[in-house]
């Protein structure tokens, strides 16, 4: 990691930088409330439509399943970030280390995307590996994990090629692109017009964690949620904690495949 003196004679460290934000509290405080609703109410409108246009989803078969949850997904993340870039369009020409997507220098050793990728997915498995241990330790039960919101897909995961890959276009693109966008992108960036970053990584990292709805697992995504904000401090492009959600993520929806298909095979073979 490169540390520049700053002009005051101090460490000017990537990760303690704040961004330029060009809009005040009411903009970001509004922005967000449009991005919870517009997600809110596209679920609503696509429930509505379902049986408006004669779909029976107990109907459908596994593959057809996947194709509408990835469907769904597409709405939502094109209504969110939609929402987003319409307003912050209006305060153009933003900063150049906003909204960025840069697949240049991938290894570069300071803002790397690719290079701090990596560094960020083994610090997530490491770090969460640790807090679990410490978790249960502590309560003397076994804590819940990430993967155990995703045990409800096992009926979809690895039961044909084209719902595999609708599942892993969900968790692996779709969802990382549009929480990365929203809760480092926008939200975290946000706050440090207010707030020191390190700060604002911790209350963006607990936003993210608590909207994901699943108490037992608070710790570990707030823990992931650090993780994926100081890769972005560290880099300023979003590629960097996108690439270590989706590998997150569709390392999961891997493992459960591999897992399911060895079963099968134990099974035929009994």
């Amino acid at each position: 990691m490169r540390i520049r003196v700053s002009q005051e004679g101090g460490l000017d460290w990537p990760i303690l930088k704040r961004w330029d934000v060009p809009w005040q509290w009411q903009t970001a405080s509004l922005t967000s409330f449009a991005c919870g609703l517009s997600f809110v109410l596209t679920g609503l409108a696509e429930t509505a439509a379902i049986p408006l246009l004669g779909i029976k989803i107990e109907e459908l078969s596994l593959d057809e399943k996947a194709e509408l949850l990835f469907l769904d997904q597409s709405i939502t993340t094109a209504m969110v970030l939609g929402v987003i870039y319409g307003i912050t369009n209006t305060f153009q020409p933003l900063p150049e280390d906003m909204f960025r997507y840069d697949l240049r220098e991938p290894f570069n050793l300071q803002k790397g995307w690719l290079l701090w990728a990596v560094i960020g997915l083994v610090g997530a498995l490491l770090v969460i590996a640790l807090t679990g241990v410490a978790m249960s330790a502590f309560s003397g039960e076994t804590p819940h994990r990430e993967t155990d919101s995703l045990v409800r897909l096992l009926p979809l995961i690895g039961s044909s090629s084209i719902s595999t890959a609708c599942l892993v276009g969900i968790t692996g693109v779709l969802a990382p692109i549009l929480e990365e966008t929203v809760f480092r992108g926008f939200f975290m960036v946000s706050l440090t017009k207010w707030v020191p970053t390190p700060i604002s990584v911790l209350i963006s990292a607990a936003v993210f964690a608590i909207a994901h709805l699943t108490p037992g697992e608070f710790p570990q995504l707030f823990v992931l949620g650090i993780i994926l904000g100081f890769s972005y401090a560290q880099t300023r492009n979003l590629l960097t904690p996108i690439t270590i959600h989706a590998f997150w993520n569709s390392g999961v929806i891997l493992i459960l495949t591999f897992l399911q298909v060895v079963t099968l095979l134990l099974v035929v073979e009994s």
